[in-house]
């Protein structure tokens, strides 16, 4: 079982480093969470990062169905 409380959760976005990121993807490939709303928190951080640091989440873009609409 996987627990979602780390420092990651706590620090800044602006603060977030790579090793960081991996952990989180991590955690939420292994999907072990003790209930659900434990992963959706992750998924929620991981998504955060995304927006604001896509630098740090590229690799893990498939864990966050992000898709691109043609809103034309």
């Amino acid at each position: 079982m996987v627990s979602s409380t780390s420092n990651v959760s706590d620090k800044p976005i602006s603060d977030i480093t790579q090793e960081d990121v991996d952990q989180l993807a991590q955690r939420l490939e292994q999907d072990e969470y003790a209930n659900a709303f434990a992963g959706l928190q992750d998924w929620h951080r991981l998504r955060s990062v995304a927006f604001q640091r896509p630098e740090l989440v590229g690799k893990y873009l498939h864990l966050l169905d992000v898709e691109t609409y043609d809103e034309a």
